[in-house]
């Protein structure tokens, strides 16, 4: 093993977080400090890319405020990151959505990925099951 990767895989300490990926809209609450005193700001936005492996990874997050884009890298495993929680799961097909950077009105919209509970998925089969017909042979 690479010396250099060892020692950055022992000194990094890992927190647990949450899968996300592209396209995906989450909330970091992120630790400020101004002065002697530390906040907590809470920033949500769309997951542009995920960046790298292990104690060097890092994820983009832009949103748009005040009609202007804003994006913020943010190192996966850094010290200040309090927490991430995923608010929506969105349907994306590249790893890395720039493409969202020029996209204006309804097409920098990304669709959200669609959850059935246990009990819709059992009404789904069984609408699918009555639905089909019966052939008989002869």
């Amino acid at each position: 093993m690479n010396l250099v990767k060892y020692v950055e895989e022992q000194l990094v300490v890992k927190k647990a977080m949450p899968d996300f990926k592209a396209g995906d809209t989450i909330t970091v609450n992120y630790k400020i400090k101004e002065g002697d005193k530390e906040r907590v700001q809470q920033y949500q936005g769309v997951v542009i890319q995920r960046r790298g492996m292990g104690a060097s990874s890092s994820f983009t997050v832009r949103k748009v405020s005040n009609g202007v884009g804003v994006e913020r890298v943010f190192p996966t495993y850094s010290p200040f990151i309090e927490s991430v929680e995923v608010n929506k799961e969105g349907v994306v097909r590249r790893a890395r959505i720039y493409y969202i950077r020029n996209a204006k009105g309804k097409k920098g919209r990304i669709e959200e990925k669609q959850r059935l509970s246990g009990d819709e998925i059992a009404a789904a089969a069984a609408n699918k099951a009555a639905a089909a017909p019966v052939v008989e042979k002869v």
